[in-house]
């Protein structure tokens, strides 16, 4: 998968559309100690799912896939490299040791010779060394999205994938007209929270997993989330797209449901993953009283999980809708502010080590710009903005994108305005917060 440090070699645009930055990809790292065993990388990482992948150096191999002298049928990807990793010998840190290992792989392809259409996808989450040379001090890892395609004919060509859509308008046909390598984690050595912002996560895996088998070298059994040999059907798209996709001119679409994965369960037991989105409340008159309304938006692993809201009396479950790991909940309760909500998600029916995790989530109303709007004549700034708390609109101030102070704004009800003068340049953007915690930030709108 080298070489390490490539760019994106095209002559050609290429856009990743919105929604593959909508999405929260891994979890955790091991923040170690980082020792000889695992070549001084980071033991394991957890994604948004509660799955956690070890570094994947197992020996196992597949009883499904028999090997062939000399290769092996390894359920981790193990790349004999000479003069650097010889498979065959034990696994030892510096002196026999990979270039390049994983804690997580999913590659597929779609070859159609009628169409002229050769289409390699890579994913993973890889562990190497910056120099390309197996010594201390050089480790790093990343997450990588590699696509590559020949292609028989110059156009717009839209590949969706799990991990999100990629759009290449390629100026000629040939071999590799497209050649896009996306790595995201490289860093400083041994800093391996990097690869948490990139595009893989949650971690694919077979339908048919886990799989159990024996490592020669222990005699232990352990488990895989796929295995490297066979080309399954697979799950786990935080985007529910569990195929890849290529369409293209003259009515071009294909598609495969199937990948190769590799990837190592592990041992270490974690806390289930909960990510705070929002949690917001409105409340406006009523015959009698104020209606009010609690919205509550979480990320978590997706059933059988569980996810509840604990301070609501009585308790709340949440829902989560299409597998993808978001959670939502409704709550008619009219609250007292300050106040703040209790969250617990538990995964151990799906991960039976897996332990609760509770969070603390502050209750703000949601605060919507209408209008930011800045008059390059009058030198003259207009923002508009309103609270959902119709009953008690509290004060909403105005600051630049910057943190400079503009003003507060005024009005009677929820619907509160500003204008005012600022020189000698407008501001890029505007935010406004409100006494109950909510916020918006707008892009500023620039007229004659």
């Amino acid at each position: 998968m080298h070489p390490l440090l490539s760019k994106t070699a095209l002559a050609l645009a290429v856009a990743a559309l919105a929604q593959g930055a909508a999405q929260a990809a891994l979890f955790a790292v091991d923040p170690g100690p980082y020792l000889p065993a695992t070549g001084g990388f980071a033991a394991w990482y957890q994604d948004t799912h509660g799955r956690t992948l070890d570094l994947c150096l197992s020996k196992a191999v597949s009883s499904r896939v028999p090997g062939a002298p000399g290769a092996p049928s390894y359920m981790c990807v193990l790349n004999p490299a000479p003069g650097v990793f010889d498979d065959t010998q034990p696994i030892v840190f510096p002196s026999n040791f990979p270039d390049e290992t994983f804690w997580f792989t999913g590659d597929g392809a779609i070859v159609d010779a009628a169409r002229g259409i050769d289409l390699t996808y890579v994913s993973a989450v890889e562990a190497a060394f910056a120099a390309e040379e197996v010594k201390e001090g050089d480790q790093v890892s990343f997450g990588r999205i590699r696509i590559r395609v020949d292609v028989p004919t110059a156009g717009v060509y839209t590949i969706t994938h799990p991990y999100g859509v990629d759009i290449f308008d390629v100026p000629a046909a040939g071999t590799r007209a497209i050649n896009m390598t996306r790595d995201i984690g490289i860093g400083s050595p041994q800093a391996y929270d990097g690869a948490l912002r990139s595009d893989i996560g949650p971690f694919l895996r077979s339908v048919n997993g886990p799989y159990t088998e024996t490592n020669p070298v222990t005699g232990a059994a352990e488990q895989f989330i796929g295995d490297p040999n066979l080309a399954e059907a697979f799950t786990g798209s935080p985007f529910n797209t569990n195929f890849i996709r290529i369409e293209g001119p003259n009515g071009l679409d294909l598609r495969t449901t199937v990948m190769t994965i590799s990837g190592k369960l592990s041992t270490v037991v974690r806390p289930t993953p909960i990510i705070a989105e929002r949690s917001t409340y409105s409340r406006k008159a009523g015959a009698s009283a104020p209606v009010a309304q609690q919205d509550v938006f979480v990320m978590a692993p997706p059933p059988p999980a569980t996810v509840t809201l604990d301070s609501n009396s009585p308790v709340l479950n949440l829902t989560e809708a299409d597998t993808t790991g978001h959670w939502y909940a409704q709550s008619a309760t009219n609250p007292t502010l300050p106040s703040t909500l209790a969250v617990t998600a538990d995964n151990h029916l799906a991960i039976p080590t897996s332990t609760p995790t509770s969070i603390s989530m502050p209750l703000t109303d949601l605060v919507v710009i209408s209008q930011a709007q800045y008059s390059l004549s009058s030198g003259q700034i207009t923002v508009v903005a309103s609270t959902s708390d119709e009953t008690s609109p509290p004060v909403l101030t105005v600051t630049t994108d910057t943190g400079v102070a503009i003003g507060a704004l005024s009005g009677d009800g929820a619907v509160k305005s500003l204008s005012t003068g600022i020189s000698p340049i407008p501001p890029a953007k505007v935010r406004v917060t409100s006494s109950n915690g909510g916020s918006d930030t707008e892009e500023v709108v620039v007229v004659q």
